[in-house]
């Protein structure tokens, strides 16, 4: 063999074992070598070095073997192969090297397959890829375990899509060993830095003469990590039309190909055939831990059970399989359950980590603080309280319960933390409202050296999102781009963060720089909600368009996105067909889309259908409560959002601040004042959520409603700097222009224009402007509309909407844009004149300040 094709080590670079290790300290070596010289027996040397790597020695091996004037090809395998054993695989490869520049001997089957199980667990491609060179070059074709042996080591290292994610990639110098090796390598197997490294693995498979089973299940797991699951099943199948018995292993592989095409039936064939090779497939732990994470993963629970339940022994990782299928398909209560059977047979089971995180799942689900706790305990108690992996699913567990501060309680005193540590904590803060403590985290995070990865960067945007904080945003974005990080769905979490902090021009920029048309549902999910928020209803439904000719089919949280633009556009003709769309492609029962639905229709004046859509669906949360809440108290029906609303904590869900406010403004609508300050008292009292600025308006509001404007004002001022906000004394502006008390309206409105300050809105001087009109002071009302034009401000045009054939008229006042306008016109003069025919005499104070105003 020449020098050209050996790998670039010199023995020079092998370092040897310390002077204390030296061969006069190894015992018997005397007589062991005489042995050796005297009858020439390489088998008693080989069993010598054999024994010292069994012992886990096998620098002792070595240094034997160093002595030994001209060892053998088998002699140079055993210290190879003592070296992958002992977990040792550098060494390993240093060894072979040392071997190909001896040059006198020839490599074998043995020396090619242990340096590829070497080269395997190191991740060294290049290696591989060069001692696969020095097979093609010997003239023998690759037996069976050397082809397999190849086959592992390039679908060990090329574990990603270009095969070089996480893999120590030795970069030869110009002109090295290594180098010519490499160029040689790559016209016989077309591979390269920029070629398609991942191909290798299939090239070799078919370049086998004979395959057995080992190659197949090599070849089953490859295509499950490169998500080829159709092509995994595919092959299991020729296999079996081989002739090829199936191992265990060959249904360890291929199980997770069958959960991720989704086919039941395949699955029932599959475990079928387990079923009739007999008791030592069936009963074996690893299958059945497979077959029950695959039933589990395509939700027939109920067949993972009977899988677990008819299982004859089990080992953690079985319990733990079960739990977690539990846990996946929604059956908290069940996981618990199995979870303290599983405490309780501990003397045949040992619980690990994995066991006591699945179990803070299910109690994550369940939101129950107190067996959180119990769990706390036992893990302090079996001495686990030091696992990071489970004192970060504590962390989750106890945001979720809503106690963030025992969150922060474990986090704090964690001797060991790790990037999951710090994005748990930091998540639980942004989930609990606590945005502001979430940044100030990530600032100590930053002067501590822990990395920001890309979680840690979806959090950020989150919280930026939450605080329409602008600035946090940019920052971000920038420390997205400096450090060039990109992930999976960060589009559309950039455009969710400019679109909520009203910067929807950068949001649309990011959603357009995308010009592959390979935007995924999310992103177009992101922008088409973002557009709705912002008010721009026409550019909601473009996106909505564009996404339906690129064949990207909407789910739930496109039509819950794209359903509020039809209520804020009148299309009541594009809803309706929407509604249509998610009956036929089975959306109609999702919880999100039937609020969305409940809203739109309520606002869109179709109260009945409203309640249809949320009488007939099976799931509804708080959110769909609280819109048709609010749909009932629009149309009028105050009673029947009263009855509602008591009846949701029989159903087993929990007002919140928003359905508060639903019923309060249905109370006010409706006239119910009394009933409405009995659901004020109870929001404090019963459910312990503080009134807000909104709640404080909908009080003063339905006490204006009905003309109790001393109450009102009372209750205004006794709130002090908790009241000072602009819409509580808007409300109360408001009642006193529609009850006509004009004293009071004054002493309101010299408090709003205190409390706006720089901010000026002009509503609040209209309104001031019309009671200085009702009351005929038209002077003020001079000096009102005066000041407002020098302060810029002007009155926002008001819009009206009515759907006609499924298409929406948008009328303002004195349009003349409509095509039909002169019909309308003509026909309201003549609605004028019946009026007057009919009695009906306007208000002409309100006459009169209409002709002023136009005067002016």
């Amino acid at each position: 063999m020449s020098s050209s094709s050996a790998l670039p080590f010199s023995p020079s670079t092998i370092s040897h074992p310390p002077s204390s290790l030296s061969l006069t300290h190894l015992p018997n070596y005397s007589s062991l070598l005489n042995n050796e010289q005297q009858c020439t027996k390489p088998r008693t040397i080989r069993y010598r070095l054999s024994e010292l790597c069994r012992q886990g020695k096998p620098h002792l091996a070595r240094q034997l073997f160093d002595e030994i004037p001209q060892p053998t090809t088998v002699l140079w395998n055993t210290i190879i192969i003592g070296f992958v054993c002992n977990n040792m695989p550098h060494e390993a490869i240093l060894f072979y090297s040392r071997l190909k520049h001896v040059g006198s001997l020839l490599c074998d089957q043995y020396t090619y397959s242990s340096v590829l199980k070497a080269c395997a667990e190191t991740k060294k491609i290049h290696v591989g890829k060069a001692v696969h060179c020095h097979i093609l070059r010997s003239g023998i074709h690759p037996s069976r375990i050397v082809s397999n042996s190849l086959l592992n080591m390039y679908s060990t290292c090329l574990v990603s899509g270009n095969g070089y994610n996480n893999i120590h990639i030795i970069i030869p110098q110009v002109g090295s060993v290594e180098d010519s090796v490499y160029a040689d390598l790559t016209p016989i197997l077309g591979g390269s830095e920029n070629g398609s490294d991942c191909d290798l693995v299939e090239r070799v498979f078919r370049t086998m003469r004979k395959r057995n089973v080992v190659a197949w299940n090599t070849i089953f797991s490859w295509y499950v990590k490169r998500k080829r699951f159709s092509e995994a099943v595919r092959c299991f199948v020729m296999m079996m039309r081989l002739g090829i018995k199936p191992t265990v292993v060959s249904f360890v592989n291929i199980f997770p190909a069958v959960s991720e095409i989704r086919d039941v039936r395949v699955a029932d064939v599959l475990y079928g055939l387990l079923v009739k090779l007999g008791n030592e497939y069936v009963n074996d732990l690893y299958v059945v831990s497979a077959a029950i994470v695959m039933y589990a993963d395509l939700g027939c629970v109920d067949l993972a059970s009977r899988i677990f339940e008819n299982t004859c022994e089990r080992n953690t990782e079985i319990w733990n399989s079960m739990i977690s299928g539990y846990i996946q398909n929604n059956f908290p209560f069940k996981a618990v359950d199995l979870f303290l059977e599983a405490v309780e047979a501990e003397d045949v089971v040992t619980i690990d980590d994995v066991t006591f995180v699945s179990a803070l799942m299910a109690t994550s689900q369940l939101q129950h603080l107190e067996f959180a706790q119990q769990l706390h305990a036992c893990l302090i108690k079996k001495c686990m309280d030091s696992q990071v992996i489970s004192l970060n699913a504590m962390i989750a567990t106890y945001s979720r319960c809503n106690c963030v501060g025992d969150s922060f309680k474990v986090f704090n005193g964690m001797k060991e933390r790790d990037i999951v540590s710090w994005n748990t904590m930091v998540s639980a803060l942004v989930q609990n409202g606590l945005d502001d403590e979430a940044l100030m985290l990530v600032y100590e995070m930053q002067k501590l050296g822990v990395a920001i990865d890309d979680i840690t960067i979806t959090i950020l945007l989150s919280a930026a999102s939450n605080l329409r904080d602008r600035e946090i945003g940019k920052q971000t974005h920038a420390y997205l781009l400096r450090h060039n990080i990109q992930f999976e769905g960060m589009e559309s979490y950039l455009i969710d963060m400019y679109a909520k902090s009203s910067m929807i021009r950068e949001a649309q920029a990011i959603f357009q720089s995308n010009l592959t048309n390979d935007k995924d549902q999310a992103t177009w999910n992101a922008m088409i909600a973002g557009n709705t928020q912002n008010g721009l209803i026409e550019q909601s439904f473009v996106v909505f368009k564009e996404m339906l000719e690129q064949n990207v089919k909407p789910n739930a949280v496109t039509l819950a996105s794209i359903l509020p633009s039809c209520s804020q556009s009148g299309s009541i003709a594009i809803g309706k067909q929407l509604h249509c769309f998610a009956i036929r492609n089975l959306f109609e029962n999702n919880v999100y889309v039937v609020s969305a639905l409940v809203d739109m229709y309520s606002k869109s004046g179709i109260i009945d259908y409203a309640e249809s859509v949320f009488l007939k669906s099976p799931e509804k949360n708080s959110v769909t409560y609280t819109n048709m809440i609010l749909g009932y108290g629009q149309h009028g029906m105050g009673k029947k959002a009263l009855t509602l609303f008591y009846s949701l904590q029989q159903n087993g869900l929990e007002p919140d601040e928003v359905t508060f406010v639903a019923v309060l403004s249905a109370c006010s609508y409706t006239g119910l004042v009394d009933e409405g300050l009995q659901i004020f008292e109870l929001m404090g009292e019963e459910y312990e959520i503080q009134p807000s600025a909104e709640h404080y308006a909908c009080v003063i509001d339905m006490l204006g409603r009905v003309g109790r404007l001393g109450e009102a004002h009372n209750f205004a001022k006794q709130l002090g700097e908790e009241g000072n906000v602009l819409g509580i004394w808007g409300s109360l502006l408001a009642a006193c222009r529609v009850h006509r008390n004009f004293e009071l309206g004054k002493i309101v409105s010299s408090k709003l224009f205190e409390l706006e300050g720089s901010a000026r809105i002009s509503g609040y001087h209209i309104l001031l402007s019309n009671i200085y009109a009702e009351e005929g002071n038209w002077q003020s009302v001079d000096n009102v509309r005066r000041g407002m034009r020098k302060m810029g401000l002007s009155k926002e045009v008001g819009c009206s909407w009515i759907d006609t054939s499924g298409y929406p008229n948008c009328f303002v006042s004195k349009d003349k844009k409509h095509p039909q306008c002169c019909m309308i016109y003509d026909m309201l003069g003549y609605l004028t004149i019946n009026m007057k025919d009919a009695g009906y005499k306007p208000k002409l104070e309100l006459m009169e300040e209409w002709i002023y105003g136009l005067e002016e």
